[in-house]
This record gives structure tokens, sequence and C-alpha cells, in this order.
């Protein structure tokens, strides 16, 4: 008679490679899963009777703004409370390590936390700093290429590197990557990056030619009216720089681009023919990032997230708070700064399109730091299931919780992870999939999904029944070499 500390009865075990879901028992023993299938001949320290719910990896959140997040909240019951196991940090070009900042930093910058935060030199020191203090979930970071910017150019951003500098970035994201960064990110929509060429991003991801699994990840130059020129761009770097590409956020912003991901998509298949690229998508009609006048010529509606000098416009539309000041919307922009903003500039078909396309991931590209978070921070995986699943049949549940989990750790190459296998780590979500859904809105964002029942984290217990356990068993993802 074989024995476990926890015993998973009759689930319906989905296992994350998108194969059809089985009846079936989990035994995890440790941090690791011990065995599955008809395990009524073994006993266990506690037995759950999961019949009616479905058993899944944990879901992976590939694209996040967590970095400080799993340091000053450590329970991140925002992601766990959805089924969130690991998240992979670093995005859009900007990452709390490595970099040690002389001065102030520009945006997006303090997208990563609005008070100030610790940045760290290197990534084994960040790695440290998480081991010491380990949150409940798994995260991984990329290497932001504003850091590098920052470092190798100063404050001297509105220009194009020259060569020694290229070279000098490309030496520091070697060495981050040698301490188990997953890869570099871009922000080329932002300030800080616009005056990057496309020389430039090859010329430092070159470095990660042999460095296994490393990747690309860039939120692109233009997601609007470039859109199409900016994929294609994306995808040269990948070629000509010899590395997977992951596009970031992929959307087809303002009215006059509504429809254009059946472009987009095309160029993207045309090139996975001969390099390896893949997406990700959260599943709103709206973006959230920075408050910039740039970002409204394509938005039908502004939302402020935060507003440092007036912060009782959180959650408030820019258009209500400008006619209340009797001014532009632009003054009201400017008023406001430093400040956050959703954008309503998207159309459902277009997301409805990059969900069901088989290379797109689930990331959640949530913002921690504003007291009036886009809902996508508390609700994206939820929501896949409960509107993309159940109610508009984008994706069938298997194939969602392969979106959410196996593709999106055999992308990032994050071993033992993303799917239910004998001897892979006990990152584990029960829910059920005939209630599970988002709560989490425009005016009310910090609310916990239903119907998520258990959720384990290397083999812990992290939430249950809709309370947090307390427990932080999570730990920093290096990436394999």
């Amino acid at each position: 008679m074989e024995r476990c500390h926890l015993l998973i009865r009759s689930a319906k075990v989905i296992d994350g490679t998108g194969a059809p879901a089985t009846k079936g028992d989990i035994a995890v023993e440790g941090a690791r899963i011990a065995a599955i299938g008809d395990l009524s001949d073994w006993r266990a320290d506690e037995t759950i009777d999961a019949t009616g719910l479905a058993i899944a990896p944990g879901f992976i959140d590939d694209h996040t703004h967590d970095d400080s997040a799993v340091l000053a909240e450590r329970d991140m019951t925002k992601k766990v409370s959805q089924g969130v196991t690991s998240v992979v940090a670093g995005n859009c070009g900007i990452s709390l390590a490595p970099l040690s900042p002389k001065g102030p930093l520009p945006p997006p910058f303090p997208l990563l936390d609005r008070e100030g935060v610790d940045y760290f030199p290197t990534i084994e020191g960040y790695a440290q700093a998480l081991e010491r203090t380990p949150p409940a979930l798994n995260i991984g970071l990329l290497t932001g290429h504003g850091n590098l910017r920052v470092a190798a150019m100063g404050e001297d951003l509105e220009r194009a590197a020259n060569g020694a500098e290229i070279d000098d970035m490309g030496q520091r994201l070697a060495a981050a990557l040698d301490q188990g960064s997953l890869g570099l990110s871009t922000g080329l929509g932002y300030p800080n990056c616009w005056d990057a060429t496309t020389d430039e991003l090859i010329g430092i991801a070159k470095h990660m030619k042999g460095k296994v699994g490393a990747l690309f990840c860039s939120h692109m130059r233009d997601e609007s009216d470039q859109v199409l020129a900016a994929v294609e761009e994306t995808l040269e770097i990948g070629r000509r720089a010899e590395t997977a590409v992951v596009i970031s956020h992929h959307k087809c912003s303002g009215t006059s681009n509504w429809g254009r991901s059946t472009e987009t998509l095309a160029a993207i298949e045309a090139a996975a023919q001969s390099q390896a690229v893949a997406l990700d998508v959260y599943p709103y009609t709206a973006s959230s990032t920075v408050l910039m006048a740039e970002y409204m010529v394509e938005a039908d509606d502004v939302m402020v997230t935060y507003s440092d000098p007036h912060p009782e416009a959180a959650g408030r539309h820019l258009a209500e708070i400008a006619a209340e000041w009797g001014c532009s919307e632009h003054e009201a922009v400017d008023r406001l700064h430093p400040a956050g903003a959703i954008y309503w500039s998207m159309d459902e078909a277009d997301i409805e399109r990059i969900i069901a396309y088989s290379r797109t991931m689930i990331g959640s590209d949530g913002l921690p730091g504003a007291p009036h978070p886009h809902p996508r921070l508390w609700g994206t995986f939820p929501r896949v299931l409960a509107r993309y699943v159940r109610e508009r049949g984008v994706l069938s549940l298997e194939e969602a919780v392969h979106r959410m989990t196996g593709l999106t750790a055999q992308t990032f190459g994050l071993k033992d992870r993303g799917t239910l296998a004998p001897g892979h780590f006990a990152d584990i979500v029960i829910f059920d999939p005939a209630s599970v859904r988002d709560r989490a809105t425009f005016e009310q964002p910090k609310q916990t999904a239903e119907g998520i029942v258990l959720v384990l984290v290397n083999g812990t217990p992290v939430w249950r029944d809709g309370a947090h356990s307390g427990a932080t068993p999570g730990a920093f993802l290096a990436r394999a070499s």
C-alpha cells in the first residue's frame, strides 16, 4: 500500500497538454506529484473528494509586473485566488533587476511601484531576496531593455545607442542570463526606448545566442496603425538574433485597426514555419499603463487608475474629471501627472480571434501598484474559463488550460511545471468548471474569483475555499541552462 501526504480523488483531470480530460486520482508527496490514475489502494494524511471538480496544473501568468509585489505582498492573493501558481515578471522593458539607479527613473518604471522600491544590481541578488522571504507563488524574471539602457546610457535616452553602448548592454544581458534571467523584454512603446533602433535590439539580443531557452519578449513599437510593421520588426529581430520571440499583449488598438488581427496572425503564422514565435493576450478590450496624451488618440474612453497629485481621481473617467475642472482632457492629463490609466481601444472580435490562435498564451499584464487597477489583475484566468470557454465557446476547457499552463511552461522553459505528471512539481488548481468566474470589474477591480476551490504551490495549499492559507512556498524560477 502506497502513502502520500495529500490524495485528491475522483477529479476531472486536465493535464495541461491539451489532451481530453480523464477521471482519476492524484497523489502529492512533498513538493511533487507522486502518481496519477486509479489510486484506490493509496492512503494519505489528507484525502480530498474532488467529484464534479476539475484539477489542472496551476495557471502560469506569463506577462506580469509583479517584480516588487512578490516581495511586498508575499501572500499574492490577487494571483493565487485565480489559481495562478507561477508568474513571469520583468515585462515591457522594465525589471527590478539588474539595475543600480543613480536617480529618479523615467516612465514606465513607476509601474513597478509608485512608492519607490529597492532595485537589485543583479538577478542573483533578486533571487536571494526571494529565497529569504519567499512569496506564495513561483516567479521568473525577464531582464528589461529599459534597465540596460539606463545602465549604459544614463539619462541620455532620447537617442539611439552607439556601438559601445550596445555591446555594454549585451554584456549585461549575458550576465543576467547566466544568473537565471529568462530573457530580454522590451517596452518600445514608451519614451525611454522609442529611439532604440532595430539594429540596437538585434545587437543586444545576439548575446542570447547559446543561452538555451532565452527569449526575446517584446512590447512592440506600435500596436495601432503600424501594428503589422511592428510585428514584422519583432520577427526580424528574432530571426537575425537567432532567438525565440514572444509578442507581448497582442492587440490592434483604435477603431481604424479593428479586424487587423487577421493580418497580424497570418504574419506570425507564416514566420512560425521557420522560427520560434509565440504571443500572449489578456481577455479584455481595455488596456492599462501610464497616463499619456499619446495613448488617448486611439481610446474611446479613459479611466484614471492613480494620480499622485490627485489621488481622489483614481477610478474616475477622464472626461468627467475634465468637465468638473472646466478644462480640456489634455489639460486634465497634465494636471493629473504622474498618473496611470485604463484605455478602451480594442474590439472583442480581435480578442476572440487572438485567443483562439493556437500559439497564444494568457497573461494578465496586471499593474499591482495602482489603487484602482484594471480588473485583469484579479480576474484574467477565471475570465478565460467563464467567458471564452463556458459562455462563448472560443476554446475547449482542455485547450484553455493548455494555453494557461503547458504551452507557457514549454515556451519559457519552466522545467517540470505546467503539466500534471508523476515527478512534476505539485503546482495544482482545483476548480468548478460549471461556476468558475471572475468577479473583478472596472468599477470594483479588487475582487477574488468564484469557483477556485484549492490551489497548491510546490505541494503546499495556499488558497482554500475562498481564503488564503498564509503559506508562502514559492520559488525563484531560473532559466534552465
